[in-house]
């Protein structure tokens, strides 16, 4: 039987001014990446191969969308038709290959948010020789399925409002008529959405305990008609998307790149304008095969003023045409004479919300200076059809159809802003993640030991993904395996960031303190006793980075304040969990444990005053941290979830718990109390999600408390305003309750030191000099505090009444400072005072 060609025809008339694609895969280098004009399901199963598109993996609804052109229902009378050349790669004797019209997110109508929720018309070939479109299916059956072409044309019926269908088989090699279908009339608007190909598109497929499925390969695609309308700014590549940062004046910059083939272009360019409007290279960078990144690193950039960027590749064909392509932007001046810098702050990421349309409308109405993701950029669940654990290839392209998609909703807010974001535990593929410095764990079940599921070059791979354009590291050494560190700090707008990496080297729980049953995490014993997993030995930051917040406190060299970024906050403060809002004691998992590590992390960050910025919990707080006594430490603030997929609540009243210092306005749950881990916390605010979620994806993110926060950084005053937005108020308009109860709430950069002191050590006075540093160390030389005060004059407290102290005064901007030395603190009475010229 000689090779079969399916089609669809309309008369020529129906084409006049009408959209058109054709497809170009015989022209097209051998790689993963299908082109620009396209998203597959799953990109990991799909290759172009031999001038075809072959589907690579067995399995339901592997498909692939036409991204630069869809189908409108807006004009009654237009028609369309879309043929393929096709056939079968791997016969199983069960599945179907052909197209998907109409394929359309009913709640969103968004051609991307269809890629992943849309639902349409299905037409094509079973493996048993049989046309079909949606439950219609043909007498007659082909004789083979090696070489096809099918051919789907819609026409209006004569009742107004629908169209009929017709689907058509053709030899290959002849073009002769082999078999066609007909179809009821059909509401015309159903046709209206996303076009697709994929194999295994029909019901019986995607019914479970199917079996193994058949496989196809795919040519030749092409739509025309009234009905397709061209869409070319939803092309994706060939440059997706780019990060940058900006600090000290040294610009690095990562273009992440899509799986390209060995006779692609195998760098990337970065140009930049010049004062007079002219494109001048910058540098050029190597693309890493496994992670696909293109990393710069420009020293001595100009960050005095805005500068427009590219990214620019070379696009290769076969029959050797090239284009150069490019990726815009801008790099903003370093606001350094800004009145405040505005930090937008994000968390956990589903794939429900995508594209994200409504947040990041609201984000770019707000137009902060910054974007911080603090973690769980993915799920393991985005995108749908699993994940890949090995070989490390598969694995890797796996995570990146994944994390495309995150960069894809946010690419417009991060092309002209400096990003920072942080992996966290889903991001590298465990539910949970206790580093212990890099450990093998040995796969999932030994991850609550301590350690990565992954393997090492995965690991780094995600890190080159989220984290290569930030600043250089504070001590690159890498952990264990090879394993990468990206913990270090960003100066931008005179504001100092400590960008933390707190799961890297905290210690897992499994045979070191759990005694109990079940999750080694979960703690639900009534009478547990806290101190018993406050065990010698154990890490939370480690040693490290500890060292590094030292040094960071200290240095305050073109900063007026600061704050820490890390994956979550210092507390165990949700303890309701799950749809269910199952109560859990303790939960090791947070960083509230453990708890010796909790309180160093905390004494480093309130020696420089550092705010804290994080993310995680899926429940949006301001909490005031204490470490002896309520209070004594820095604040925090956790952001929502950009998607709650998982609900975590804080409802200690719920409990009948005993609560003092409830602030103003009297919120519930707020107040002064332990957390499960015995750790002192005081809450001003909390986000919990609603009793009762609505119908719909949004409205039930919504209800389940997804949003994101903005910090509010005044140099001027140190002044920070903490902002925590819900999911779909509308930016423009926004109204007293867009926001969860207790924001926004400004506190001043020295309420990140709550100690109270003993005694105070003599006023000084400072004169010839504006905002100087003042840094005080005890007798050993070891920092107590350090900060930029505003004014010229401070009385510094201190805490050990019989120490001596050395306060050193001045301006690391200026590299000129004053020493005062032997000095010890006055408890009463009129306070000596000392006075420094400059």
């Amino acid at each position: 039987m000689k090779p079969l060609y399916l089609l669809i025809y309309l008369s020529s008339t129906c084409f006049l001014n009408a959209g058109e694609f054709s497809s170009d895969f015989k022209n097209t280098h051998d790689r993963v990446w299908l082109g620009e004009e396209y998203w597959a399901n799953p990109m990991e199963d799909w290759l172009v191969r031999d001038g075809r598109i072959v589907c690579i993996r067995n399995g339901a609804n592997r498909n692939v969308h036409l991204l630069t052109h869809g189908l409108s229902a807006a004009d009654p009378k237009a028609s369309f038709a879309v043929s393929v050349r096709m056939g079968i790669e791997e016969n199983s004797k069960r599945g179907s290959a052909g197209f998907m019209v109409g394929v359309i997110d009913q709640e969103t109508r968004d051609p991307r948010a269809s890629l992943l929720m849309g639902k349409g018309l299905v037409a094509g070939v079973k493996t048993n020789g049989k046309l079909f479109i949606g439950k219609d299916e043909s007498r007659e059956a082909l004789a083979s399925l090696k070489d096809l072409t099918l051919r789907l044309e819609a026409a209006p019926a004569k009742k107004k409002g629908f169209h009929t269908l017709r689907l058509l088989a053709f030899d290959g090699g002849t073009g002769k008529e082999l078999s066609r279908l007909s179809s009821p009339m059909i509401k015309s608007e159903v046709l209206a959405g996303n076009l697709a190909i994929g194999c295994n598109i029909d019901l019986q497929s995607n019914a479970k305990g199917v079996g193994k499925l058949s496989r196809f390969w795919f040519s030749e695609w092409k739509a025309k008609g009234g009905m397709v309308e061209a869409r070319p700014d939803l092309a994706f590549g060939p440059i997706l998307y780019a990060m940058h940062t900006l600090s000290r004046g040294t610009l690095s910059l990562t273009a992440q790149m899509p799986p390209l083939g060995k006779k692609d272009a195998d760098s990337v360019r970065l140009d930049a304008k010049d004062g007079s409007g002219k494109w001048k290279k910058q540098a050029v960078a190597k693309i890493d095969p496994l992670s696909r990144t293109a990393t710069f690193r420009v020293k001595k950039w100009k960050d005095s003023r805005d500068v427009s960027y590219r990214v620019a590749f070379e696009t290769r064909k076969k029959d050797g045409s090239a284009q150069e392509r490019y990726f815009e932007g801008v790099i903003r001046k370093d606001p350094v004479d800004k009145k405040e810098v505005v930090v937008a702050g994000f968390t956990g990421n589903k794939a429900t919300a995508f594209p994200n349309s409504k947040l990041v409308q609201n984000v770019g109405i707000v137009n902060p200076d910054v974007l911080f993701f603090s973690g769980d950029q993915i799920y393991e669940d985005v995108g749908g059809y699993g994940i890949h654990r090995s070989p490390v290839d598969l694995a890797v392209l796996n995570y990146l159809r994944k994390i495309y998609l995150w960069g894809w909703a946010f690419r417009d807010l991060m092309r002209d802003r400096p990003t920072i974001a942080l992996p966290d535990d889903h991001d590298v593929y465990q539910g949970n993640i206790w580093g212990a410095s890099g450990r093998d764990c040995g796969g999932m079940k030994g991850h609550s030991q301590g350690g990565y599921a992954m393997h090492e070059d995965f690991v780094n791979a995600v890190q080159r993904t989220q984290t290569d354009h930030h600043p250089a590291p504070f001590d690159p050494t890498p952990v264990e395996r090879g394993i990468g560190v990206y913990y270090g700090d960003m100066i931008y707008g005179r504001v100092g960031f400590a960008i933390l990496e707190d799961r890297k080297f905290k210690s897992g729980p499994e045979g070191k303190v759990n005694y109990w049953k079940g999750r080694p995490d979960h703690v639900k014993d009534p009478d547990f006793d806290p101190s018993s997993v406050d065990k010698e030995g154990l890490v939370l930051l480690g040693d490290r980075q500890l060292k590094f917040l030292r040094h960071f406190a200290g240095d305050w060299k073109g900063t007026d304040l600061k704050v820490a970024l890390s994956q979550t906050i210092f507390c165990n403060l949700a303890n309701y969990h799950g749809g269910g809002q199952q109560y859990i004691v303790a939960d090791l998992d947070s960083n509230g444990w453990p708890q010796s590590g909790r309180n160093r992390a905390l004494d480093e960050l309130r020696r420089g005053f550092v705010f804290h910025y994080a993310g995680d919990q899926h429940l949006a707080s301001i909490v005031r941290h204490g470490i002896d006594d309520w209070g004594d430490a820095g604040f925090s603030f956790c952001v929502p979830s950009i998607a709650a997929g998982y609900p975590r609540s804080w409802r200690p009243d719920k409990e009948g718990r005993p609560v003092r210092n409830r602030p103003a306005p009297g919120l519930p749950n707020t107040g002064d109390y332990k957390d499960g881990l015995d750790n002192k916390l005081s809450v001003f605010a909390i986000g919990n999600p609603a009793a009762k979620n609505r119908k719909g994806r949004l409205a039930t993110l919504h209800d389940k408390a997804s949003g994101f926060g903005v910090a509010r950084f005044n140099a001027k005053t140190g002044a920070i305003k903490m902002e925590c937005w819900r999911l779909l108020f509308d930016a423009a308009k926004p109204r007293p309750d867009d926001q969860f109860p207790g924001w926004p709430k400004t506190i001043r950069y020295t309420d990140n030191y709550g100690r109270k002191p003993v005694a105070h050590l003599p006023s000084i006075k400072i004169t010839g000099m504006k905002n100087p540093v003042i840094q005080v160390k005890d007798s050993k030389g070891e920092l107590v505090y350090a900060l930029r005060i505003r004014g010229g004059s401070f009385r510094p407290p201190v805490f050990e009444a019989s120490e001596t102290y050395e306060v050193r005064v001045g301006d690391p901007d200026l590299d000129s400072w004053k020493t005062l030395k032997s000095l010890k603190g006055e408890k009463s009475g009129s306070p000596s005072s000392r006075t420094i010229k400059f």
